[in-house]
């Protein structure tokens, strides 16, 4: 019982956590059909032309990191561009990886209240898609 309490307050905790902030992200591996934890992901945005770090982290035990874009800091209409360090995952487990990380550049708006990105892993190919 315990168990299954923390699981619904994890759960819940983890919707509220993606309602608030503007974008999340999540790592599966093809290849194991499981999440990605440890995956390193680094969030930039497009500022006259050069790229500015905003924010970073790693992907939980569900591959997933729930609030990737900064607190305290408005969602602009911009261009951003969040990279999984996927390279660095696969070393880690003695595995080879075409793919030394994988950018995806996207354009947001306001008018959308959150972004989600899944990133779908195999040691040489990757796809995304803009999820929720």
């Amino acid at each position: 019982m315990k168990k299954l309490s923390l699981f619904i307050c994890s759960a819940l905790l983890s919707s509220w956590v993606c309602a608030q902030n503007p974008l999340s992200v999540h790592v599966l591996n093809l290849e194991s059909g499981l999440p990605s934890a440890g995956v390193k992901v680094i969030l930039e945005e497009q500022k006259e032309g050069k790229w500015i770090l905003l924010a970073q982290g790693e992907t939980n035990q569900q591959g997933r990191i729930p609030a990737l874009y900064p607190e305290n800091k408005k969602f602009d209409d911009a261009i951003y561009k969040v990279t999984f360090k996927t390279g660095d995952w696969f070393k880690q487990r003695q595995q080879d990886a075409f793919f030394p990380e994988v950018p995806v550049v996207f354009k947001a708006g306001s008018a959308v209240e959150h972004y989600h990105i899944p990133l779908l892993i195999s040691s040489y190919g990757y796809s995304t898609y803009r999820g929720n």
